[in-house]
């Protein structure tokens, strides 16, 4: 068991350590790499929230601050966000983007870890993660985790990278993800071993279904998901 926990903890500190080598270069990767779609793909999983009224909504792996930011931006129903990263160069560069843009006040930053969050239970009215659960080591805890802090009735939504179903884009998608990607993001990062991480961590997420069956196990229900882009990104989505 011990073993167990310390193999964990490096493999999440070397998660952690890449995340925070490639933060100054990491909103530009983004829009490099998905060809600007990745703002669209944060936008259909936000607007998951627009029904929500005077709601506090938890952005886990808050990254640089695009989710949240876009959430009080476009979801007038949100009183408050809190984003928690376990990257403190990806959070200081989201306190400089928040302040830039004047939403110091509705956006609060933490230092935590998806698989241990420092809230207290049935605290939050809604809960997303965005391209984040994959880099979570124990993601069945990170999913429980979320659960535990949101209320009863409250939403979940996951934004992940998926694999296309049709064997012709699934080839072109793999030969991109293996080939093209880790020497654009190597050259301009000058970390290309963070941008080999990103397709193996990709390629050994769980199929869409099965990622379903983890949510449910963690608490969720009625959890459905719609695939963006012909299959390349998936939202996921279930109640407490």
């Amino acid at each position: 068991m011990n073993h167990y926990r310390e193999n964990e903890a490096e493999k999440e500190g070397k998660i952690r350590n890449m995340f925070s080598s490639i933060a100054h270069r990491y909103d530009f990767l983004n829009r490099v790499l998905s060809l600007g779609i990745d703002k669209y793909w944060r936008r259909v999983a936000i607007r998951e929230f627009s029904g929500l009224k005077d709601g506090i909504v938890l952005d886990v792996a808050t990254g640089t601050g695009d989710v949240a930011l876009e959430i009080v931006r476009s979801c007038h129903g949100v009183r408050r966000v809190l984003g928690v990263d376990f990257s403190e160069n990806m959070l200081r560069l989201a306190k400089k983007k928040i302040e830039k843009y004047g939403y110091k006040e509705k956006i609060g930053l933490f230092l935590n870890n998806a698989q241990t969050l420092s809230f207290q239970d049935n605290e939050f009215d809604a809960a997303l993660i965005a391209f984040g659960i994959r880099n979570v080591s124990d993601r069945q805890k990170g999913l429980s985790e979320m659960t535990r802090v949101l209320k009863k009735g409250g939403k979940m939504v996951i934004l992940e990278f998926s694999r296309p179903d049709n064997r012709i884009l699934r080839w072109s998608y793999y030969f991109y993800f293996l080939k093209i990607l880790p020497l654009v993001g190597g050259f301009f990062s000058k970390m290309k071993s963070a941008y080999l991480y990103l397709p193996e961590s990709v390629l050994n997420f769980p199929e869409k279904d099965d990622f379903v069956s983890l949510m449910k196990k963690a608490g969720l229900k009625d959890v459905r998901y719609d695939i963006l882009t012909f299959g390349v990104v998936a939202v996921y989505v279930g109640i407490k």
